[in-house]
């Protein structure tokens, strides 16, 4: 355990970190954070607002301004809050409540239980993002002591795991708020080596509408499931032409870009053709390649499809619908995010990783942004997901060294 623990927050539970540890060992305080969000279901398809309003509760407790920026219905929110308003610059601390759900997965471990055991933190979320969002939170105290000459400001997100919907929503309030922060650490689970570039990640649906008949009468009918067929083909067909002619990029482990249909659902019976036929594909663009252009090849094939299927009836043909778009990310090795991260984390390099984080939308509003956080990706979405004691214990040295080494980065 650190021998410099801060202070609990309001309302929490102290005590000493247990299980067995090879290394470092957190706080009992990022410990008992870490714990208890992940003992709050956060599934996207359910509400997030448990874990939002725990700590919103404690952060009004400390009078730590923020604000909630909620979805259409109110049954998720995300939470911006601000250490020290009213100062320059601005370090954004950024992380996504919501997790995947554990259905059909052969858990062993507590998906809700945030079991402390091996060293490790179990729990669905431990690795992607809770252990990281509860080190933060605990670190409160500290870092209102420290008086920083910068602000700090806090992002929990809503739905990044569906489409990064809430971010958006948290954006655009900032923006109209005219709150513009300098940099962002994005904490997704990346070992603690600070990552600089990911793909997007674009997901589109597909609903083609024929025209059914008893299948001794194919000439008469619109086949929904052929049609789908023939513009999956051209999918599959992209993803070839990606893979043998792209630029490649180095530092990704598929370093080229990515096409995959991934759900298809038609057809009633074996001798009725089918009417509707649904399925759903992405794209995973690599920085700097333009996945609409993608997508217009993806259109021009379906609607070369739709003359001689409206021929039949007038009303079938194809209707897209784009459901996830995340943009892809790179930030230059000269960044000020990069060079805070590498400082606080003590790396000698940058890495880059596979998947999709909000990292494109921050750096779209023009903030300076890194991810970098504790756990590996090999853990998250699988069952019994853990974080090690000593990715958390890493985490929290990381973010306690912002005290001593962001004015450098942020200006005093």
């Amino acid at each position: 355990m650190h021998a410099s623990a801060p202070a609990t927050l309001p309302g929490l539970p102290t005590g000493p970190a247990t299980g067995h540890a090879c290394g470092p060992t957190p706080s009992a305080d990022t410990l008992a954070w870490a714990q208890r969000l992940v003992r709050l279901n956060t599934v996207s398809s359910g509400s997030n607002l448990s874990l939002i309003e725990t700590i919103a509760d404690a952060l009004r407790e400390l009078h730590v301004p923020l604000r909630l920026t909620y979805d259409d219905q109110r049954r998720k929110a995300n939470l911006f809050a601000t250490l020290g308003a009213g100062k320059p610059a601005g370090l954004v601390l950024s992380g996504h409540t919501d997790t995947v759900p554990w259905d059909g997965q052969a858990w062993v471990r507590d998906p809700l239980g945030g079991e402390v055991a091996d060293g490790r933190l179990w729990g669905r979320g431990s690795a992607d993002m809770k252990g990281f969002i509860g080190a933060v939170v605990a670190q409160t105290r500290t870092w209102l002591a420290a008086d920083l000459p910068f602000a700090l400001h806090y992002a929990f997100s809503y739905d990044e795991e569906v489409g990064g919907f809430g971010v958006r929503r948290l954006l655009a309030d900032l923006r109209d708020a005219g709150v513009a922060p300098r940099l962002c650490i994005i904490g997704e689970p990346t070992e603690m080596v600070p990552a600089t570039a990911h793909k997007g990640v674009y997901r589109w649906r597909c609903h083609v509408r024929g025209h059914a008949a008893h299948s001794s009468l194919t000439p008469f009918a619109v086949n929904a499931v052929e049609a789908a067929a023939r513009v999956i083909a051209r999918i599959s067909g992209i993803g070839d032409e990606l893979r043998a002619g792209e630029p490649r990029q180095a530092g990704f482990d598929v370093p080229c870009s990515t096409a995959a249909v991934c759900f298809v659902q038609g057809g009633i019976a074996d001798n009725v053709v089918p009417e509707d036929c649904r399925f759903h594909y992405e794209f995973r663009n690599l920085p700097g390649v333009d996945p609409e252009a993608l997508q217009q090849q993806v259109l021009a094939s379906a609607r070369a499809l739709e003359p001689a299927m409206q021929a039949v009836d007038a009303t079938s043909g194809f209707r897209f619908e784009s459901f996830a778009e995340m943009p892809a990310f790179r930030a230059r090795p000269d960044e000020p995010a990069v060079a805070l991260a590498l400082r606080l984390a003590q790396a000698s390099g940058t890495t880059h990783v596979a998947f999709g984080t909000e990292a494109g939308m921050f750096q779209r509003a023009g903030i300076s942004t890194v991810v970098c956080g504790p756990g590996s990706i090999g853990q998250a979405h699988q069952a019994d997901e853990f974080v090690t004691l000593e990715q958390l214990a890493r985490c929290e040295d990381f973010l306690r060294a912002i005290t001593t080494q962001g004015a450098e980065f942020l200006g005093r």
